[in-house]
């Protein structure tokens, strides 16, 4: 599947990068993923309306150990990181745009495409009973010193 759904624990929920780091690391590192992506979606290659491309935290979840890690960044277009974080779309009323989108970029059925966001969501009730430790050290390969953040962001 090229197009997936990330949706974070909800102990990590309205926190990110972004808020995390001072504005000048966080702007350089978006804007360094902007120009390696050529400013287009580093999924389906398209560029949104207001601007070209988002930049999006690629996370990997151990769920035996329950540690988040950051592991990069990636350019997306708008519609592709709405599907990206499709609970906020659900409950900003575009999750219909988002369906459409994902099941476009995956080729998908509307019929699969709902057994995957469904599927999405199961994945993110089990994740979200648990406290996640959050794991920043990825930042140190790009010359940042992570915030001291043992839990959420």
């Amino acid at each position: 599947m090229l197009l997936t759904i990330e949706l974070v624990p909800k102990n990590s929920w309205f926190s990110n990068l972004r808020s995390e780091l001072q504005k000048a690391d966080w702007d350089r590192l978006r804007r360094m993923t902007y120009r390696k992506a050529g400013y287009v979606c580093e999924i389906c290659g398209g560029k949104g309306d207001k601007w070209p491309v988002e930049c999006h935290e690629i996370w990997r979840y151990d769920d035996t150990n329950k540690v988040q890690k950051l592991t990069g960044l990636i350019a997306l277009c708008p519609a592709c990181h709405q599907v990206k974080h499709i609970g906020l779309a659900t409950v900003s009323g575009n999750i219909k745009q988002a369906h459409n989108h994902l099941a476009t970029v995956n080729d998908l059925s509307n019929k699969q495409a709902q057994i995957y966001i469904s599927d999405s969501f199961d994945v993110w009730r089990e994740r979200s009973k648990y406290d996640w430790q959050i794991d920043l050290s990825w930042l140190e390969t790009v010359g940042i010193t992570p915030p001291n953040k043992s839990r959420g962001m």
